[in-house]
């Protein structure tokens, strides 16, 4: 019997493949169903702790525990976190926007994202602007959200990424010209060092902040929720310490009255975990997905994700409910690939003449 689990780091995969050998050096010989026992030994005995490279390794780890031990009894992983709070999994399409390099381009894509049935889109429209974006970025980045609102009309939900590109005084200036296609969320609108910074942001705008996939731990969170800095919280099962850790921080989310929505651009493995999650977390909103993916996925995971109306069913058992192919898998080998998001390919460029 064994257990799936995707632990990764953009651009720092190698590293994290590292760690989960180095953590393989307690867990092979042990009982894998003391999960609990197992997370806070990974956590807590070393003398370094958290951050996203042993974050990533004992999520990869956790979710594989989870998934195991679901299918040593035969039943879903939800039901080992409490049962099932929701009858469907509201989702946000990521990644539909993929190729398109114009305004008009990224409206045209979006259209076609809802006709293929999701309700709600996610996308940046800063292009490749940083802390101190200029004039004409933002007029670009209103120009995209306006274009994409008038395209998909008021019935579908707009979540803006920033990927915490910009400065508090900027962030704010922005979303105050945002607020008027209504966004759903407005996600880590300035970098995640400083608590402080989101907390004003969110103070300064009637778009609920959403924020979290660069937060590792509870313990990360925790001032985030005390500063009522967000509405949303995002921790990601592949960084946050898996199944374990995040239904942590949901509960403690639910205290706060913030909503649980996981980060989740990520693969079929994560997607599963997180379908568990928000199936038992009472706080749960919405699902990251990319619904256009790798176009080998389906056959890595023996079909597709069934959706309707923007939403996904609860997911099957036992376990995760999901295995992969590893024939498929050793077929598209691993490709490393760094993260930048100023390169000036990305730059968007505001409408002219109108």
């Amino acid at each position: 019997m064994h257990g799936w689990g995707e632990a990764t780091l953009e651009g720092k995969e190698q590293t994290v493949a590292a760690a989960v050998r180095e953590l393989e050096r307690y867990l092979v010989g042990r009982d894998p169903a003391q999960i609990e026992r197992h997370w806070h030994y990974m956590y807590e005995t070393p003398f370094w702790r958290g951050g996203p490279v042993l974050g990533s390794a004992i999520s990869g780890l956790d979710q594989a525990l989870w998934d195991l031990k679901g299918k040593a009894l035969g039943v879903p992983v939800y039901e080992l976190l409490g049962g099932a709070a929701h009858d469907r999994l509201r989702y946000y399409a990521n990644g539909w926007f993929h190729g398109a390099r114009s305004i008009d381009e990224i409206a045209a894509a979006a259209g076609a994202a809802v006709a293929r049935g999701a309700t709600a889109l996610k996308w940046d429209p800063f292009g490749a602007a940083g802390l101190f974006i200029e004039s004409e970025e933002i007029r670009a980045a209103v120009e995209c959200v306006a274009a994409v609102r008038e395209t998909v009309g008021p019935a579908v939900d707009l979540l803006i990424e920033v990927h915490g590109r910009l400065s508090p005084a900027n962030a704010i200036r922005v979303a105050r010209q945002l607020e008027r296609y209504d966004p759903f969320f407005y996600e880590e609108p300035v970098p995640p060092e400083q608590m402080a910074e989101l907390a004003l942001v969110a103070r300064s705008t009637s778009i609920p902040i959403a924020a979290g996939e660069r937060a590792y731990s509870k313990h990360d969170f925790r001032p985030m929720f005390e500063q009522q800095a967000v509405a949303y919280c995002q921790p990601d099962p592949c960084h946050a310490g898996g199944i374990t850790e995040l239904k942590k921080i949901a509960a403690l989310a639910e205290a706060y009255h913030i909503g649980f929505a996981p980060h989740n651009p990520n693969g079929p493995v994560a997607t599963r975990a997180c379908q568990h999650l928000a199936t038992a977390c009472p706080n749960f909103t919405i699902l990251e997905w990319l619904p256009e993916d790798v176009s080998w996925r389906d056959a890595a995971m023996g079909g597709a994700f069934e959706t309707a109306d923007g939403a996904m069913p609860l997911p099957p058992g036992p376990g995760l409910g999901i295995e992969l192919d590893e024939a498929v898998l050793r077929a598209h080998p691993y490709v490393p690939v760094d993260m930048n998001q100023y390169r000036e390919e990305r730059r968007l460029r505001p409408r002219r003449g109108r």
